[in-house]
Parts: structure tokens; C-alpha cells; sequence
């Protein structure tokens, strides 16, 4: 909302059009299609990663303070938020901090000022980057990193969906079954079995689906808690090799998190976003987006819609055999993306590094 003013030189917010300024000589719309026609070899192109929910841990940022603008940007979030979220991230208590409503802007404001650290190490990993991708939370990061969003801004949309998907889970037992399965495995028929159950029980329109493609073979199932334990207790009869349920508190990605969408709805409408000045992909239909109207319909409809980042990683990798792979950064808490694009293609892994925020170390690379 343009109620949150960004009175800091918040780098990450205007990083990408303050490289394509400079570059080109040209602002604005005018830079980005500069930059657009500037074709690099793939080599010596670079994609951000952005993770999600789920990545973030208590003391994460102690690494990143050191770096210009982090302190900045962690004062401008508690002025936004109404608490102080430096605190709750490097002491927590855990159990606050993996609140929905916490954590999700807690890995929002960390994974950019990963991109702070970034800028200061290897500054033409920035200059050189021609792609990001967010999983699910995280798009909102890869938009601001991409000059599509301010940071303020973004926080304060983040700071309303992530109150909203809270307060959702709440209202139903749910959850979240993340689930490895056998290549015979239908999860679609799996899950149908689970609502029938459901039925059995009592529960009227019950909720059991795919919210989640992560990589071949590995899917995260969501909905009401009885049916996710139905699928663990018949996991040999849908060919399921392994089941967890994960530490979260709903249903997130399916129509479970219907009372979500209105108030994200309303914050993106005075929210001011622009066409990305870089590839941007969606997790609702794993393409770029394409100007602005496409991005607020989507980072609404993406709510209650599975997370496709399987098929984003294909989007984003893919090429012409015999053609170099980018060099990709995951960029935020956590290295569960990098394991994820192990999985979905081997040789893009291979130029894959982390940039952790946890300690004030080099750019890892795994």
C-alpha cells in the first residue's frame, strides 16, 4: 500500500533498475528492453531463487548484518509490521517465529537481504541476472528483487496474506503431507479416496489435494487432518514410498485458504506493480509474467492454487541440448530449492550455489 513510505535506500527494492540505469543509460521501461536486447551467452547469465515458507530458522540474518542497507531494511520491517522482526528472526522464540504470520515475512525480508550480500561479494552476479523464481511467499521477494514491486509495499501485502493464511488455518484441522511416491503412484486418486473417507466421517466438503509439485515422483498433499491420515495409514496402497507431515499450521494452496483471497485482493489493488525488468516466473502456471494486472491476479489466485515448481524449473532451465546452464543462487534461509533442482535436472544443479544467511560466510557452493 503507498501508506508504507521507504524512507531507507533500500537496495534490493530498486537494485535491478538501478543496474539496467546504468547499464543503458536509460530508465525505466526503456532500460528493461535494453537490457532485454542485451542477449548473453547462458553461462554467463544468472537466475535467483527465492524460498518459501518452511526455510526459515531461528538466528538467520545474524550473517547479514554487516552488509549496507540490512539494518535499514530490518528497521523499515518493524515499522511496517508493528514488531520488531530482527529480534523474533535471531532469537526468536521458535515457536512465535513459526507462526505463519511471522515467518512468512521473516523469510521475505531475509531472502533480500541475502541479495545485499550478494551485491556486495559478487555484484556481477546482479549485473548478469536474467531470471528469478519464488516458491510460493517468495515470489513476492522475486518481484521486488526484479523492480516490479517496492519493498515497503510488498512487505505490507506480505505482512496481509500471511495474517490472512493464519487466521484461515485456524478454522479447520489441516495440514500439509509432504509424499515421495513410486512412479505408478496417482495422487489424484488417491486424494479422491481420502475426501470419500472424509465423507464417511462427517465432514461435509472435505479437502484433499495436490498443492505442491516439487520434482519428479514428490508431491505435497493438503487438506482436512483426517484425510492426510488416511493417505498415511493406506500409503502402501497408493504406491506412497515415504509420508511426513509437515510443521505448518494449514491447508496452504488449496480452497481452504478461500478467506485469504479477499484481503490480499484488496492490499494489491493500492499496491503499486510494474512490468519485471527481468524474466519473472509464476507459480501458478509456471510462465513469466507478463505486465502488471498479470501479477496481482496471479499472487492472488496463487493462495489457493498449487505451487508448480516443478514445472518452473523446467520453464526456467530449459533449453537447447548442448547449451550451458545459467549459474543459479538461492537466495534466502535454507537450501531446500538447490536440493529441489537436483532433482528436476541434474546438470542445471551442478552451477547451483547458496547464499547463506545464517553465517558471514562466501557464497557456498554445494
Amino acid at each position: 500500500m503507498s501508506c508504507c513510505s521507504d524512507p531507507f535506500p533500500i537496495c534490493p527494492a530498486k537494485l535491478i533498475q538501478s543496474i539496467f540505469s546504468e547499464r543503458d543509460g536509460a530508465p525505466g521501461e526503456e532500460a528493461a528492453a535494453a537490457a532485454r536486447r542485451d542477449r548473453r551467452p547462458p553461462r554467463e547469465g544468472t537466475v535467483l531463487l527465492f524460498p518459501g515458507q518452511g526455510s526459515h530458522f531461528v538466528g538467520m540474518g545474524r550473517g547479514l548484518l554487516r552488509y549496507p542497507g540490512v539494518r535499514d531494511m530490518y528497521r523499515l520491517a518493524e515499522k511496517v509490521l508493528g514488531y520488531d522482526l530482527l529480534s523474533l528472526c535471531l532469537e526468536g522464540p521458535r515457536a512465535e517465529l513459526d507462526r505463519t504470520q511471522h515467518c512468512q515475512p521473516a523469510v521475505f525480508v531475509a531472502s533480500l537481504a541475502a541479495v545485499e550480500k550478494l551485491n556486495h561479494r559478487q555484484p556481477d552476479v546482479l549485473e548478469s541476472c536474467v531470471a528469478a523464481a519464488g516458491y510460493s511467499v517468495g515470489e513476492f521477494a522475486a518481484l521486488v528483487f526484479a523492480g516490479a514491486m517496492d519493498f515497503a509495499e510488498a512487505l505490507y501485502a506480505v505482512k496481509v496474506r500471511a495474517e490472512a493464511m493464519q487466521k484461515a488455518s485456524e478454522a479447520v484441522p489441516s495440514g500439509m503431507l509432504s509424499v515421495i511416491g513410486r512412479p505408478e503412484a496417482n495422487y489424484k486418486f488417491a486424494c479422491l479416496e481420502a475426501r470419500r473417507h472424509c465423507e464417511l466421517l462427517g465432514i461435509e466438503n472435505p479437502v484433499c489435494e495436490i498443492s505442491n509439485y516439487l520434482f519428479p515422483d514428490s508431491r505435497v498433499i493438503a487438506g482436512h487432518l483426517q484425510a492426510l491420515k488416511f493417505l498415511q495409514e493406506n500409503a502402501r496402497k497408493y504406491y506412497f514410498t515415504r509420508t511426513k507431515m509437515l510443521p505448518v499450521s494449514g491447508a496452504f494452496h488449496t480452497r481452504l485458504m478461500e478467506p485469504a483471497v479477499e484481503p490480499l485482493a484488496e492490499v494489491l489493488k493500492c499496491t503499486e506493480i510494474q512490468k519485471p525488468l527481468i524474466c519473472v516466473y509464476s507459480n501458478v502456471d509456471s510462465k513469466k509474467y507478463m505486465h502488471s494486472k498479470h501479477i496481482q491476479k496471479l499472487l492472488v489466485k496463487q493462495i489457493v492454487s498449487p505451487v508448480l515448481w516443478e514445472q518452473t524449473m523446467h520453464s526456467v532451465y530449459e533449453r537447447k541440448q548442448g547449451t550451458e546452464f545459467p549459474y543459479t543462487y538461492e537466495v534466502g534461509p535454507g537450501k531446500q530449492l538447490g536440493a529441489v533442482l537436483k532433482k528436476c535436472n541434474l546438470k542445471a544443479w551442478r552451477q547451483y550455489s547458496h547464499v547463506d544467511v545464517s553465517e558471514d560466510e562466501e557464497v557456498t557452493k554445494t
